[in-house]
């Protein structure tokens, strides 16, 4: 039987340097962006790279440069939740085109367990990546300080619970919530029920306050039984309205802290036999694009995501060259999308 003959010898750093007419060192100090090569010899070394097809060795470069030219996204789901909700696939798309022509690589990693988040830690605290975006924290969350303590440059979307991050990028949530509520009251909507969000997350809290907010502003009483909690999800808001319902009847509409909750009201009032927006009204928060799709079309409190993975990258690559960000916390504005749904 044939033995498998070994393929090409990979170019060296020797080889580069031959063909270039330069030292080992010359070489070297080409990749790793050193100032101390003349432009005739990094034009002459670059050609002979691109001759021979040189690859740097990755990790020679990273004890060099101590870059290792990759930032981590780390998402505070289950995988289920992460593939499932399009919030996910915006922030994605935002800190992608945020990265766009830096040179970092962008590394996912979604962990929900404790045994998940240990092991994360210590892969993020292993100088394998130049920093790390954080998305969907949740509770007392100690892994930003944990990061920033080890000198690991974080960016947060979404304010923690308590703290301030040293960078972190938010939308007006508060404001938009008040905004749908102003919307809904103008409809001549005064029994608005709310399906709150997560309250170990500031979102969910935030949206949640700028409901009451609207409603104090109406000169509408707070009203415990109009409110039933809900985790984001399309499950979430069609148990909440059913229990809604079975509870305050009377209700005629729903402020969702998300639009997936939004849906699956909309579900639940259609299978009780109530019409949308006639007899119930319905908004969501976020805008994703499923939004637009539903029947009727979701009036939604549109939330910047692609702004907000932009934004997050920009600070990320300032903190990472060293610098610091002019504000540690920027948020963007909210603004109501209006529909058939409200």
């Amino acid at each position: 039987m044939a033995q498998p003959q070994p393929g090409p010898a990979r170019p060296t750093l020797e080889a580069v340097a031959a063909l270039a007419g330069v030292s080992r060192g010359t070489v070297s100090r080409v990749i790793n962006d050193s100032p101390q090569v003349s432009p005739r010899a990094r034009e002459a070394v670059q050609k002979a790279i691109d001759e021979l097809g040189f690859v740097p060795n990755r990790a020679a470069r990273t004890l060099v440069t101590q870059r290792t030219d990759s930032v981590a996204l780390v998402v505070s789901e289950s995988e289920e939740r992460f593939f499932a909700e399009p919030y996910f696939a915006a922030v994605v798309r935002g800190i992608s085109a945020g990265l766009t022509g830096s040179g970092l690589q962008l590394l996912l990693a979604v962990a929900q367990s404790p045994a998940e988040r240990e092991q994360l830690e210590h892969y993020l605290t292993g100088q394998h990546v130049d920093g790390v975006l954080l998305v969907s924290l949740h509770g007392m969350d100690t892994l930003p300080g944990r990061l920033e303590a080890r000198g690991v440059p974080t960016v947060l979307c979404g304010r923690p619970l308590a703290g301030r991050p040293a960078a972190c990028v938010d939308a007006d949530n508060r404001g938009g919530a008040r905004q749908a509520v102003a919307h809904l009251v103008a409809g001549g909507r005064r029994r608005i029920a709310a399906i709150r969000g997560p309250a170990d997350m500031t979102v969910g809290q935030e949206r949640h306050a700028g409901y009451l907010d609207g409603l104090a502003e109406a000169g509408l009483t707070a009203d415990d039984s109009l409110v039933e909690p809900g985790d984001f999800s399309l499950d979430a808001g069609t148990a909440a309205a059913t229990a809604l319902l079975a509870r305050r009847p009377d209700l005629d509409a729903i402020v969702a802290a998300s639009d997936a909750m939004a849906i699956g009201a909309m579900r639940s009032l259609r299978a009780a036999g109530r019409r949308v927006p006639e007899d119930v009204a319905v908004v969501g928060f976020e805008d994703s694009p499923s939004a637009a799709h539903t029947d009727p079309p979701l009036t939604t409190v549109h939330q910047p995501v692609e702004s907000m993975g932009r934004e997050m990258v920009r600070m990320l690559l300032t903190r990472i060259a060293g610098g610091t960000p002019d504000e540690s916390l920027v948020i963007l504005p909210t603004h109501l999308v209006v529909r058939d749904s409200a």
